[in-house]
């Protein structure tokens, strides 16, 4: 069966939570996880947001799991070279079980240094750039770099691993998708999208196409509609805002139309099993080699207990 992880939101809960929860998806059964970076949550109503770098030490030394950050912007909130630094550290700490998902970010997490926030197109070019730079720095020694958006000067990583860490890149339109089998070892999109998987492999994209899902289960369909509603109204705002509002009361703004109808066409809600079930499947037969599924809210436990006995049976020999 193709493999199916655990997506942890790091705009909704604490580093706490989000550790706990690492643990309570490991000893349910997923052996890998995804964690959200942000430095912003998209609403108040989320109301969290650690320091990812932090959360994924954590989560390498309480458990055995493979961690992914889901995704890192490396351009703009911080230099490559740092997070090569970072990225470098992990993978030691993890002995390897470290991916690196990156991509061309958010204004609501990167606008925070007063930085101009780049147009569509240069922001690609600072990622593809990016991604040179943290490789250089992975390779050893001493680095010198003085390209059209960074510079790095005798800088050098001397704790790194003997591998360097895997790059999965995002891509949620076909530009971003051809970069992504381009530069990336990996692909990350959070829809069911074909063409675009077809595309990543048309245009060379040789590693695995990692999808992530959101779903809310709950004992009744009415709360579970709910709380996805109340908690990520965003999941219906068109993709072009979400990476050029820059502050959560924007997104607050932008979501006031959006209804509870809306947010469930798009979230798989409640206790049947077969409704979660063929919302994985879709990504699974969309051509995804991995899905990680989020659940919306702080019941956890009820829904690793639910996908384990109830929708996990269903997605064998997917």
């Amino acid at each position: 069966m193709t493999d199916v992880g655990y997506f942890l939101s790091s705009e909704e809960h604490g580093p706490s939570r989000l550790l706990r929860f690492a643990r309570m998806g490991e000893e349910a059964g997923f052996r890998s996880v995804v964690v959200s970076d942000h430095y912003h949550p998209w609403t108040e109503r989320q109301g969290e947001s650690p320091f990812v770098w932090s959360v994924v030490g954590a989560i390498g030394a309480a458990t055995g799991m493979d961690v992914m950050t889901g995704v890192t912007c490396p351009t703009v909130r911080l230099h490559p070279a740092i997070l090569a630094q970072a990225a470098a550290t992990s993978s030691l700490l993890l002995d390897g079980r470290f991916v690196f998902g990156v991509g061309s970010g958010e204004a609501l997490n990167e606008h925070i240094l007063g930085t101009r926030w780049p147009a569509a197109d240069i922001r690609l070019e600072m990622l593809a750039e990016a991604v040179a730079v943290m490789r250089a720095l992975w390779k050893g020694g001493f680095v010198t770099h003085r390209g059209q958006h960074f510079t790095v000067e005798n800088a050098r990583i001397y704790s790194r691993p003997d591998v360097p860490p895997p790059v999965y890149v995002s891509g949620f339109g076909p530009k971003a998708t051809r970069l992504a089998a381009e530069i990336g070892d990996g692909y990350v999109n959070v829809a069911p999208e074909p063409d675009l998987i077809d595309l990543y492999r048309e245009s060379g994209g040789k590693g695995p196409a990692v999808g992530l899902i959101k779903v809310c289960w709950a004992a009744d369909e009415s709360s579970a509609r709910k709380l996805a509603h109340d908690v990520w109204p965003v999941t219906a705002v068109k993709a072009e805002l979400n990476q050029e509002l820059p502050m959560p009361a924007h997104f607050e703004q932008a979501s006031e139309g959006v209804t509870e109808d809306a947010v469930a066409e798009l979230v798989p809600c409640g206790p049947d099993p077969e409704v979660h079930a063929r919302a994985i499947a879709e990504y699974l037969e969309a051509g995804y080699d991995r899905v990680f599924v989020s659940q919306i809210g702080e019941d956890q436990g009820g829904f690793l207990r639910f996908f384990f006995d109830e929708v996990r049976p269903r997605l064998e020999g997917s």
